[in-house]
């Protein structure tokens, strides 16, 4: 090399170091637009996450891109109940399980809780208990399954296939321990908790929970200072007086995710449908009969031809085909990913099992008033305060056990977690958005669901008539003095209806529905304490941030 080219890479090197440095300084000193004032500073002040990408898509999830939709009736209404008639909707971008949850997912719960709460302590026992599934679901009084029922929760080999006998109630609390898990395990690879003394030291009384660390991080785990770390070196400031500060993780450090949560009926069925492949610049080719394209159950693939795209039944005694030339491989569940998954990367969006989702069952969908991430079932509380002005954090002596309808008692909350009451006149007046905290009832009901079906109801109120629009049989469960649980029917002939506030929404066809069901449209109802064993569920979770991942480009 001649010494003019030396001298001029000499030259390239010294500018490439000086704008390295420039970027760099200028990278490192974040400082505020507002103010002027340095984000960040080692001298303490405002410290906030200004390096943040974008959300890590938590374990188990894959990215559903939100948009428009029409949502609702594809098929003939061979059913004739009306519920889906087609409505346009939009959807918010959010995260969805890839899977039904499994036996092995939902067997790591249960061993969570029996570790943290031994059933053998009496005040802990009902937190186990009710969250077991219910594995009689199985049985049948003309069938014999008692190898499902004594097998199918716990024996390796149905470990990767969808949990059943989980009533929607139990759904949500597996949802919620999930949210403070994965939390639990960000915190600790982010350096704020300690990994082995998660394993270790926590108990009943040093519990953890997402929120309650949020809103009052130095009671977390009873104050258990060998479980919390002190920060991270490089974000812990010193304030005037000497004291430590920015110890805990807050929302503003990004470290902390979103809430697991079960999909709403909205979010379901759009992601079960997978438009994109019927997408043609900003516009949909037609809509989707089921989550694969085409008008028919079996592949037209060359190398799959003929196979079946999902698991159901195909005629009456049919649920498996001809032995040797199955027609789904499998009879009751199959085994999670056995089928190919939808364009958005999801398995078993038909068939398998039908799938709990969030809302509360109506006949309609009101989208005159929200046609914007629809959702019936919001009852909005907020945190219960010490007369101190800090958060109430349940403990072992006040955990709240609801008796439902079957008579099982469950556990709403675990201690660690902050109580929750309902949102009051306070926080509602002049409010033009919400008035009351539960609104599963608002701008409810159909024209025909709301006239008066009998002059002379026997109302709860002893009024001659009623004016609730949807009159369901209450079924109760009272306690005798010894605490022996009291069933009594409700025996009345004048009750119109079985839709109430405590019945949910499931989707998606099973193992044992016909091809019907296995339309994404189609919705279905059931009691939201109750179990079978041909529905199951899997967890969703909202986006914060972009629309689209950020390596995503516009389009035209």
């Amino acid at each position: 090399m001649d010494m003019k080219n030396i001298v001029t890479v000499k030259g390239l090197l010294v500018v490439t170091i000086a704008l390295a440095a420039i970027s760099c300084k200028n990278s490192s000193s974040n400082s505020s637009k507002a103010t002027g004032w340095e984000i960040n500073s080692k001298e303490g002040g405002f410290q906030y996450n200004t390096q943040y990408k974008e959300q890590e898509t938590a374990p188990g999830l894959v990215f559903i891109e939100g948009g428009t939709y029409t949502k609702g009736q594809v098929q003939d209404d061979v059913m004739h109940d009306w519920n889906n008639t087609p409505t346009q909707q939009h959807v918010q971008s959010f995260y969805m399980d890839e899977t039904e949850v499994t036996n092995i997912m939902y067997l790591e719960y249960l061993d969570y809780l029996k570790r943290i709460f031994p059933p053998s302590e009496e005040g802990f026992r009902a937190i186990y208990n009710g969250a077991l599934p219910d594995t009689l679901v199985w049985r049948n009084r003309l069938g014999y399954n008692e190898v499902m029922t004594d097998n199918y929760l716990r024996h390796p080999a149905y470990a990767e296939y969808p949990v059943v006998g989980v009533s929607w109630i139990q759904a949500v609390e597996f949802a919620k321990w999930r949210t403070d898990r994965v939390n639990e395990h960000n915190l600790a690879e982010a350096g704020y908790l300690d990994k082995k003394a998660l394993r270790t030291e926590v108990t009943a009384s040093s519990n953890f929970s997402t929120d309650a660390y949020i809103n009052a991080p130095e009671q977390t785990f009873a104050g258990n200072e060998d479980i919390k770390k002190t920060g991270r070196k490089s974000s812990v400031r010193t304030d005037a007086d000497g004291n430590e500060t920015n110890i805990y993780a807050t929302r503003e450090t990004g470290i902390l995710s979103p809430a697991y949560r079960l999909p709403t009926e909205t979010e379901w069925e759009y992601a079960a449908l997978g438009l994109a492949e019927l997408r043609e610049y900003n516009t949909y080719r037609g809509r989707k009969k089921y989550p694969w394209d085409g008008q028919y159950t079996r592949s037209d693939k060359r190398r799959t031809l003929g196979d079946q795209m999902a698991n159901f039944k195909q005629g009456k005694g049919d649920y498996g085909g001809i032995a040797g030339w199955s027609d789904d491989n499998a009879d009751i569940t199959a085994k999670v990913k056995s089928y190919k998954p939808n364009d958005f990367g999801l398995y078993d969006m038909a068939g398998n099992v039908a799938e709990w989702v969030a809302d509360v069952y109506r006949p309609i969908v009101d989208d005159d008033f929200n046609d914007f991430n629809y959702y019936r079932g919001n009852v909005y509380t907020k945190n219960a305060i010490n007369e101190d002005g800090t958060v109430k954090i349940v403990t072992t002596d006040d955990i709240v056990y609801d008796t439902l309808s079957n008579g099982k008692i469950v556990a709403r909350n675990l201690p660690g977690d902050i109580l929750q009451v309902p949102v009051d006149e306070n926080d509602t007046y002049l409010r033009t958005n919400f008035d009351s905290s539960d609104n599963r009832d608002f701008r409810d009901g159909d024209k025909r669901s709301s006239r008066y079906y009998a002059q002379n109801f026997d109302d709860e109120d002893g009024e001659e008539k009623t004016e609730k629009m949807y009159h369901a049989p209450k079924n109760t469960i009272k306690r005798d003095a010894e605490g022996n649980i009291i069933r009594e029917y409700d025996k009345s002939n004048n009750k119109t209806s079985m839709i109430s506030d405590e019945v949910r929404v499931y989707k998606g066809g099973s193992w044992k529905d016909r091809e019907y069901w296995l339309d994404p449209a189609q919705r279905r109802y059931f009691p939201q304490d109750m179990a079978t064993d041909y529905i199951g569920f899997r967890c969703a979770m909202s986006r914060v941030g972009s629309k689209t991942k950020s390596n995503a480009k516009m389009r035209n």
